[in-house]
């Protein structure tokens, strides 16, 4: 008998994501300059506790799949003078994600 699990992801690499505007209070864990921006998911880090529920000392369950989310540098700063090719990457839970 397997003991395997399979996680559920809303979103597979590849994906182009956008990231909610929202500005609610207290312990948020997706950074607010990436709000609002369009990004291409990179990789599935796994299923981790609610980051923003375990700051308030909570169980942070259910669980959230966790993802890598790469950003054109150009496309989150309007001025930004770099190399075209220059990109960041974020880690970012499932639920601050949306399909783009």
């Amino acid at each position: 008998m397997s003991n395997s699990y399979t996680m559920s992801t809303r979103f597979t690499v590849g994906d182009r994501v956008s990231v909610r505007v929202a500005y609610p209070p207290g312990h948020v864990r997706t950074p607010f300059y990436i709000r609002g921006k369009i990004g291409v998911v990179e990789r599935i880090c796994g299923e981790f506790a609610n980051p923003e529920e375990l700051a308030y000392g909570r169980d942070g369950l259910p669980k959230q799949p966790l993802y890598w989310v790469r950003f054109q540098q150009s496309d989150v700063w309007t001025e930004y003078t770099g190399s075209k090719n220059d990109t960041l990457v974020i880690e970012i839970s499932e639920h601050w994600l949306e399909p783009a």
